[in-house]
């Protein structure tokens, strides 16, 4: 039929012509078994090809297509029937049947009576006598899997289950039915048994009617030596034969099994085969007839038709069949009623006889994500393609859990399922898949997958008289016998067990060749933790476990164990007391625990106790302890590990040669932080690690470490071991042990700790010391404080402290270090299995790389994939993809730049140069310029400008060197100067180098690199812009530059037009190219419109590619597209002149000189790089620095807003030699930063008191002194200028190599004549005697003080000549002249000769007050003082500040807003009281003004404000006021509060207003004034009326300087404030201030602008802030205002810290059950934290809840890590003696004494709290018990001490002198038991 229709085709088709076929077979070939994209391709074809066809042929394409496929339908149950012989292949053998794997992944089951007559005839025997035959054997040993059986289906069956099963007969009576004795001829190969044994021979049943086969012994002879192992055929035997000799017209056959003429048969015409007798198995020589997608159709023995699935063609030649080709074939199966010949090309089915050799497949059972599909066959199944390249199959009913039909559209090609090798089909050497759920998670799929002891959950399926049947997994089921139902023996266990119950077993013994499967529900086995023994070899003597009592004897019980094991417990070892008849103590079932006496596995025997070593223990566990320290590891030693097992935090191995147990932490696989997760990783159970170090030791826990940095400090003895060897200023090598808010702990490889507390942690500032360190990291550390006596030391984290020689070589053994491990993982994963895992260990960096584009993401990043790897991801971020346009499908060339290990992808670019590297030699030691392509953690990967050499080099330079502010790290695409290390890439693909200094790091990159790259993005952007020039014709033109053409304006861009010329090709027009002179701020493109016809010259061509101008003598110059120019002047006569295109940019940049006018077009503004892009002509750009746009700010702010695209510009050339590919402009004229020129820079370094340093482009870099910032000086000249701030500077020398600058407005801007306030002073000729100038203090002498008057002249002012008031300290000079106050001075004497100015800071001199005496003004100058005053005070007072807290813990509790009003002592409100209680004044007569700590109390406190105070160890006391002076100072100024106290807990209607009344009113003095103004005053009344003023202001003066005065409005809190700004405790007053004259809104207000104004460094003063912010909503607010609050709060605090505030506020304003809600919030958030356990724990005892607090406590047990349980457990018995039950604390401390009972701490607590709670006789008791207790002498001494004080306090002298005694008797016993 298929011949007829190719003949004679349907339709109007034209035949197609041979070519066309041919070329019609190629794509089909190539896309045999890729349906979609087959699909998809043929569609472009047809539309490519030329005119459109009909739709209904297109109709009728679709339908053959469809008819072809299912032509080509795999074979399913449904396509099976009755009668069908199908060839099939031995899968397993069972006693009692054979399982069969048919074609497509089908499976049939071949009963045992099956298998021939005479096979069933000898089991009938067998069976009738009851007794084995001798010669009957069994299944096993007729057949053996990979045999190929000929089967014919007997029955299609539906199971209980509802599923199919096929039942096959391989019986030759059955198989070769189809054959009758007269078709027998020689040659046909044939199946059979053998039905008997004769004397020459055996006799073969191949089950043709009336014929008689015989086999001679001489025939079978070499079948049985080779494949029988020399054993006789017996009856049943299986045999593929061939037919020799054919004998009474088919009467009598010979045959012969020989292999060689077996394997090589084949069937032909002569033997005389029809479609009715063909056997699956025969082999043919066919002839393909028709090439399909889905597979071939061969024409076989002249007239016979079949067909060959995709699953059966030859792998190897697979997409390279065609038509007419000859090929051998097996015929698979011959359906009985369609008569559809399946037949198979794979090699392994072409000799007959021969079995499969490929049985199994080796990841069975593995789970596999995103496995995409190859094909969807809706009546069979499904074809994905799994990561090794291979196809895989799964058929329909495990394509979806549900009975229900499958979704075809879940399944179209392409898309990606998670499924699980379940099986392998033989016949299809195909893996089977499963995509149901139940099978994916089920953790068995196999018997063999179960392992004896193992827990398994299953479900009942049946009860049965023997035991119970309980399905374990989707085709397994086992066996609880009878006895194992229960720990006791059950009579009916159907009362406890139901069908469908899920049970919880412990597998027995499991044989998974005889899927046997016998479990146990006896709870005490299923829950056992102690170890099973499952073989006789691991019943080591002294283990103990649990059996199970199989009999009992007179001599003892036998006990049963796993996997059959058993042992004898002798009658002996029954119990410790005789037992005279054990068959009345045990009984069968029991589970008894044992331990192993003995055991001989050789004899299988064993010795078993049930006595547990109650007797033999000491001797058992001394002789252990002794092997034990035989075979014990000391701290420091190295030693070999293997891997046991990995873990979250890293792995259990065992210390060789002893297998002794040890931990790994993943830390401490490596010194690089992020290498080792890496190791980890990739680490395998059973890899071996050499050189390990053994870091600590305890009975349980061995703790490792693999450093190279710590065992090589162990290796070379440079670790103490003692804290006596440890001297201060040492270098030690450790790691971090753990990070506390206050420091590090930094452990060593000895064993010995110190801590680094925050200050001293890093040069950095240090905020959270989390963030500069993480647990585990080496480090080094300096040794800065030892102390013996407590035991502990200091170290220093430093960089400056700890560093280890020349950075630079630092900086290369740690790259070479971290590169060479990871060299060492690549290793690791070279020996995995996977091929995308070797594939990845064989890339390395540097490698070019011919990839497919895959994907172009939203993020701009490309994805590609590369080679026959499926699941390789090489990924091109948005930057390495360059700017190119890319497609999917599209073919690139890539470069490899690193592997990422953990995420299995690879980083690659598309960068040309980066792709194409230059060779060029590299000297070692030499620098370049290189441009940052990756990041990794501890390193990067550079590449070369001048060559595109990829190299690395380290981020770090120092151990210590993990963290960096965002500033300093580098990004992608920086600039930066390498020196290299190595000239040749090693291994790892790259080669070696150091970074130079980081202030030779550039922003952009590298200007070659740039280059590129930015040319790239403007070649892509000006393809976008013209799309119209992309029509990539392939047509050549003729034309050369000079000729004349004419077209037509299709569009007009800003910058070009493109043009249509008449022949239709493209051409171009610049800007520059319109006319011959543009007006500036024109765009010459607006004179052209679209449509109209142009004249043009042809000036050069474009290449359509890359854009770039090719010179006429280039071969591609013909595809260009054509630059036009239509002005006048190149229209006119011959264009000799203008040939000049095909001269490279180089040489056409050397055309232009520096200082040459030009004019360009702007194109854009680069907001990135920050310059100007213009267009000078069609091939030559330039770009104007932004800095070089203009001088004015405005312009400089939104330079795109004063220049339109496409405008004509005049700029002058900087220089052409400076940037390589295009011109460097500027719009402001010649560029030279000359003497006198004004130019724009931006603010590079803020270098208080001394100035600012300004970069200008081109490196360029100038100075600017302290006093040419501004023409009028100010205390804080420099607070308005931060680095990228733009300035206009003046330049006034060039003499050094920094620039001289100056910004003073009369340089830069000399228009403007604005008083010059402070004029310039450059020398000691500037000044002249009795002038008074300003100036900036420099620095205090013994008895002078340097005053700065200008950049280099200085003048001295004597002590005597800076204040009337004459101290006695230096050190109140230093405080009230700090560097870089602004003074003003009177100039006193000049002495050029000596160079010396002497000054005088006298109010009688220079009119100003005093420096020392006190100002009515707000005191701005302290708040400058102390923000540019001396750096060093400011730490100072930090550093001060933290001691006294360390000294002073509790401090002081403030009155301000606390949670409960606080009541202080009276002294306290007295001023000049108590050296601590100082605090800031706004008055400048205060000698010091400090600025208090605040900080919020600890835990246990209530929420109130704790204020620490500076002690005065250098403070002045006093000041000594000259003689006239009238008032006095007292000797110290009283903290700052409120006249009246404030309570939070009072309502607002008790608010009254705490306003004093002033004795004046101020408006009636206005209005005396105003009358008094209004009468005519005569001279006397003025006269009166002044000193009446002045006696008011004096008034008001000696106010305003009295240190006891209180703050009485909101001007005297602001001025406070403006003083103070970071002080809370100012700020908490201000708002009680508010809060007492009942203006809520203010006070909230007021503490909003405390939380702004407040530095973000001072944590402790903005929470204090936001506590009392928490009061007061909670007190005056709604409840959504304070969660506002409180949400805010939280986002800018640490959250705990709130949280537990807040619960304090409920608690004392008694909303418990805010406060319990709030508890259960935190319980959740913070439950690893013991401190809300505790607080919460505080909570609910407060409210007499102590059930409530039980349950709490075992919660907060079960939350906590064991470690912290006894500090909470003594809490919380601490909370109940104090407010709970006394007698459960008791318990609490004595269960927890009894575990712990060396914890000295705990005991010292419960002494404590039974003080305070209990009777003396309790408490002496416990003195007894501790005083007994073995600990050591320094502890003993401490407890001894503490009974002696308590007995001196509550006891007799007999009592105190009893305590002596028993001190005495101790002292004595610990001498005596020394000198034994």
């Amino acid at each position: 039929m298929a011949n007829l229709e190719e003949s004679f085709p349907r339709g109007g088709t034209r035949k197609t012509h041979k070519s066309e076929k041919s070329s019609q077979q190629v794509v089909e070939q190539d896309n045999l078994f890729d349906i979609s994209k087959e699909e998809g391709s043929i569609k472009r074809k047809k539309s490519q090809k030329g005119p459109a066809k009909t739709k209904k042929l297109k109709i009728e394409k679709r339908k053959s297509v469809k008819s072809m496929k299912e032509k080509f339908e795999l074979l399913s149950l449904e396509s099976l029937c009755e009668g069908m012989r199908i060839l099939g292949c031995v899968k397993e053998v069972n006693e009692l049947e054979l399982v069969v794997s048919l074609p497509n992944g089908l499976q049939g089951f071949v009963q045992v009576t099956e298998i021939c007559d005479a096979y069933t005839q000898k089991l009938n025997e067998q069976v009738a006598q009851e007794e084995p035959l001798e010669d009957l054997l069994r299944l096993p040993e007729l057949f053996s899997p990979g045999m190929l059986v000929r089967c014919v289906v007997s029955s299609l069956d539906v199971t209980e289950s509802g599923k199919k099963s096929v039942k096959l007969s391989v019986n030759p009576k059955r198989v070769n039915k189809v054959l009758n004795a007269e078709a027998l001829r020689p040659g046909m190969v044939l199946t059979g048994t053998v039905s008997s044994v004769e004397d020459h021979g055996y006799l073969v049943d191949i089950g043709v009617g009336g014929t008689r086969a015989f086999l001679s012994l001489q025939k079978a002879q070499g079948y049985i030596r080779q494949k029988n192992k020399g054993a006789k055929f017996k009856v049943g035997q299986y045999l593929t034969c061939l037919v020799e000799e054919v004998k009474s017209n088919g009467g009598v056959v010979g045959l012969s099994v020989e292999h060689t003429t077996v394997s090589s048969a084949f069937a032909t015409e002569e033997q005389s085969w029809n479609l009715n007798n063909l056997l699956p198995g025969l082999v043919v020589r066919a002839q393909v007839q028709k090439v399909t997608q889905f597979g071939l159709q061969l024409n076989f023995l002249t007239f016979f038709t079949g067909l060959v699935d995709f699953m059966h063609l030859e792998p190897k030649k697979m997409g390279s069949y065609s038509s007419k080709q000859m090929v051998k074939a097996c015929i698979l199966c011959v359906h009985p009623r369609t008569r559809v010949v399946r037949l198979s090309l794979r090699p392994i089915f072409l000799h007959p006889g021969r079995p499969l050799s490929r049985i199994s497949y080796q990841q069975l059972g593995a789970v596999l994500d995103n496995v995409p599909l190859q094909g969807f066959f809706k009546t069979a199944g499904a074809i994905f393609r799994l990561k090794d390249g291979a196809l895989a199959y799964a058929r329909l009913s495990h394509l979806s859990g549900s009975k229900k039909a499958v979704n075809a559209e879940a399944f179209k090609p392409g898309s990606t399922h998670k499924c699980r090798i379940i099986d392998y089909s033989q016949m299809d050497e195909l893996a089977l898949l499963s995509l149901r759920k139940s099978i994916i998670t089920a953790p068995f799929l196999r018997y063999h997958d179960i392992k004896t002891g193992t827990v398994v959950k299953g479900t009942v399926l049946a009860i049965k008289p023997f035991g119970i049947l309980v399905k374990v997994g989707e085709q397994m089921q086992g066996l609880v016998p009878s006895m194992h139902t229960a720990d006791i023996m059950m009579k009916n266990p159907e009362k406890k067990y139901n069908p469908g119950d899920e049970v919880k077993c412990r597998v027995l013994l499991c044989d998974p060749e005889a899927k046997k499967l016998i479990m146990t529900l006896k709870k005490t086995l299923v829950t056992s933790k102690l170890p099973a023994i499952t073989c006789y070899e691991a019943a080591t003597p002294g283990l103990q476990t649990h059996g199970v009592i199989l009999r009992v004897k007179d001599y003892g019980c036998i006990v049963k164990f796993y996997n059959d094991v058993q042992g004898l417990v002798p009658k002996h070892e029954l119990s410790a007391q005789h037992i005279p008849d054990p068959e009345k103590v045990f009984y069968a079932g029991q589970v008894v625990k044992v331990a192993v006496l003995s055991c001989e596995p050789s004899k299988e025997r064993m010795l078993l106790s049930f006595r547990l070593l109650t007797d033999s223990e000491p001797k058992a566990e001394s002789g252990e302890a002794s092997q034990k320290k035989g075979r014990a590891v000391s701290i420091g030693q190295l030693v070999d590990v293997k891997v046991l097992e990995k873990t979250k935090t890293g792995l259990e191995v065992a210390i060789l040669p002893h297998n002794i147990p040890a931990f790994l932490p993943t830390p401490h696989l490596s010194d690089h932080v992020a290498n080792g997760p890496l190791m980890h990783h990739w680490l395998q159970t059973g890899d071996t690690l050499h050189r390990v170090l053994c870091l600590s030791q305890s009975e349980r826990h061995t703790l490792l470490c693999r450093k190279p940095a710590l065992v090589s400090t162990v290796e070379g003895g440079q670790d103490p071991k003692s804290l006596a060897e440890i001297q201060p200023g040492m270098l030690l090598i450790g790691f971090v042990k753990c990070i506390k808010d206050y420091g590090v702990f930094v452990q060593f490889p000895s064993g010995l700790s110190g801590l680094s507390p925050k200050t001293i942690m890093s040069d950095k500032f240090v905020t959270t010391p989390s963030e500069h360190f993480v647990e585990g990291q080496t480090v080094v550390a300096k040794v800065t404080n030892v102390d013996a006596s407590k035991q502990r030391m200091l170290l220093s984290l430093r960089l400056s402290d700890c560093s280890l020689g020349d950075w630079a070589s630092t900086s290369f053994l740690l790259l070479c270090q971290c590169l060479e491990e990871l060299q060492g993982i690549r290793s690791l994963m070279s020996n995995q299995d996977s091929v995308l895992i070797q594939t990845l260990a064989d890339m390395i960096p540097g490698m070019v790389l011919d990839t497919v584009v895959q994907e172009v993401l939203e993020d701009g990043s490309v994805v590609f994939s590369w080679g026959s790897v499926p699941d390789l991801i090489l990924r091109a971020s948005k930057y390495h993809r360059a700017g190119q346009e890319v497609e999917p499908g599209q073919k690139k060339k890539v470069v490899v730049l690193h592997v990422d290990m953990l995420k299995l992808e690879v980083h690659v670019s598309l960068q040309q140069d980066l792709v194409s590297r230059k060779t060029r030699k590299l000297r070692k030691g030499s620098r370049h310029q290189g441009i940052v392509q990756h990041l990794e953690e501890s390193f990067a990967v550079a590449s070369l400008v001048e060559t595109g050499h990829l190299v690395a080099f380290s981020l770090i330079s120092h151990l210590n060197d993990t963290f960096h502010f965002d500033s300093e790290k580098l990004r992608v695409g920086q600039g930066v100067c390498l020196t290299l290390k190595t000239t040749e890439p090693g291994v790892t693909g790259l080669i070696l180098a150091v970074e130079g200094p980081a202030s030779k790091r550039t922003i952009m990159p590298a200007r070659r690199e740039s280059e590129t790259v930015d040319d790239k993005e403007e070649e892509e952007e000006m393809a976008e812009e013209e799309e119209d020039l992309t029509v990539r014709s392939k047509k050549r033109h003729s034309l050369a530059i000079g000729d004349k053409v004419t077209g037509t304006i299709k569009s007009v861009k800003a910058t070009h037009a493109v043009v249509t010329l008449d022949d239709g090709f493209v051409g171009c027009i610049h800007a520059s190219r319109i006319l011959d002179d543009v007006p500036v701020g024109t765009s010459p493109t607006t004179t052209l419109k679209v449509g109209k016809k142009v004249t043009a010259r042809v000036i050069g061509g474009r290449d359509v590619k890359t854009s770039k101008f090719l010179p006429i003598s280039h071969p591609r110059f013909v595809l260009t597209i054509l630059e036009l120019s239509v002005r006048p002047s190149e229209l006119k006569g011959s264009y000799s002149a203008l040939n000049t295109h095909s001269v490279s940019p180089v040489e056409k940049l050397r055309q232009y000189q520096a200082g040459q006018t030009v004019t360009c077009f702007f194109k854009k503004y680069n907001v990135i790089k920050k310059w100007l892009e213009v267009d000078i002509g069609p091939d030559l750009r330039g770009r104007i620095p932004l800095l070089l746009t203009s001088l004015s700010f405005k312009v400089l702010k939104h330079p795109d807003k004063k220049f339109q695209i496409g405008q004509a510009i005049k700029a002058t050339v900087v220089d052409p030699d400076v940037p390589r590919a295009f011109l460097c402009l500027s719009l402001i004229g010649p560029y030279k930063l000359e003497e006198g020129e004004v130019a724009m820079g931006r603010v590079l370094k803020v270098t208080p008191n001394k100035g600012l340093t300004i970069s200008f482009p081109f490196g360029k870099i100038g100075k600017v002194n302290l006093f040419h910032v501004s023409d009028s000086y100010s205390e804080a000249p420099l607070e308005d200028f931060c680095p990228q701030k733009i300035v206009r500077c003046y330049v006034l020398s060039t003499a050094h190599r920094a620039l001289t600058l100056s910004l003073r407005s009369s340089r830069t801007n000399r228009e403007t004549k604005s008083k010059i306030e402070d004029p310039e002073v450059n020398s000691i000729e500037d000044v002249k005697e009795g002038q008074v100038l300003r100036g900036y203090v420099k620095s205090v002498l013994s008895s002078s003080v340097v005053i700065g008057l200008g950049p280099s002249v200085l003048g001295l002012a004597k002590y005597s000549h800076v204040s009337e008031c004459i101290p006695p300290e230096k050190e109140l000079f230093n405080r009230c002249l700090p560097e870089g106050r602004l003074v003003t001075a009177k100039i006193l004497c000049v002495n050029p000769v000596k160079n010396l100015i002497e000054l005088s800071l006298l109010p009688s001199d220079t009119g100003k007050p005093d420096v020392f005496s006190a100002s009515p003004e707000p005191p701005l100058p302290n708040q400058e003082e102390r923000r540019g005053g001396a750096e060093e005070g400011l730490k100072g007072e930090e550093k001060k500040s933290q001691k006294r807290k360390e000294r002073n813990p509790k401090g002081q509790e403030g009155s301000g807003l606390s949670s409960q009003e606080k009541k202080e002592p009276q002294k306290s409100q007295r001023g000049g009281q108590g050296k601590r209680e100082r605090l800031a004044s706004e008055s400048e007569q205060e000698v010091v003004s400090k600025r208090p700590k605040i900080s919020v109390a600890p835990e246990d406190d209530d929420g109130g404000v704790e204020v620490y105070y500076r002690e005065g160890e250098d403070e002045v006391e006093e000041l000594k006021l000259p003689p006239r002076g009238k008032q006095t100072r007292p000797t110290e100024v009283p903290r700052l509060r409120l006249s009246s106290g404030f309570a939070w807990d009072v309502g607002l209607d008790s608010l009254t207003p705490a306003l004093p009344i002033r004795e004046e009113s101020s408006d009636s003095e206005e209005e005396e004034q105003l009358q008094q103004a209004k009468k005519k005053k005569g001279k006397k009344e003025r006269e009166l009326e002044r000193q009446k003023a002045e006696k008011e202001l004096s008034r008001i003066e000696e106010a305003l300087m009295d240190p006891g005065r209180q703050p009485e409005s909101a001007d005297d809190f602001d001025r406070l404030v403006l003083s103070s700004p970071s002080s809370s405790i100012l700020w908490l007053q201000y708002m009680a201030f508010h809060l007492q004259a009942t203006e809520i809104e203010k006070a909230r207000a007021v503490a909003e602008r405390a939380l702004k104004t407040i530095s973000f460094r001072e944590e402790q003063e903005k929470l204090n802030v936001w506590v009392a912010l928490l009061n007061l909503e909670n007190m005056y607010g709604s409840q959504e205002s304070l969660t506002k609050v409180f949400e805010r709060a939280v986002q800018y605090n640490e959250p705990l810290k709130v949280f537990l505030h807040l619960a304090d506020i409920y608690t004392k304003s008694e909303k418990f059950k805010e406060a319990g809600e709030l508890y259960n919030r935190m319980l959740k958030r913070f439950r690893q934290e013991k401190a809300v356990w505790i607080k919460y724990g505080a909570f609910v005892l407060g409210r007499s809840q102590a059930g409530a607090s039980h349950r709490l406590l075992q919660r907060a047990l079960e939350c906590l890590p064991t470690k912290e349980h006894v500090d909470v457990i003594v809490k919380f018995a601490q909370l109940e003696f104090q407010l709970g039950d006394a007698e459960r604390a008791k318990a609490l401390f004595e269960n927890t004494l009894s575990t712990y009972p060396k914890r000295t701490d705990v005991w010292s607590v419960y002494i404590d709290m039974t003080i305070k709670h209990g009777s003396q006789r309790e408490v002496r008791d416990i003195f007894e018990r501790v005083i007994h207790l073995s600990l050591a002498p320094k502890r003993m001494k401490f407890f001894f001490k503490r009974y002696l004080d308590y007995e001196k306090q509550h006891g007799t002298e007999k009592d105190v002198q009893a305590v002596k005694a028993k001190a005495l008797e101790y002292v004595e016993a610990k001498n005596s038991g020394l000198e034994d």
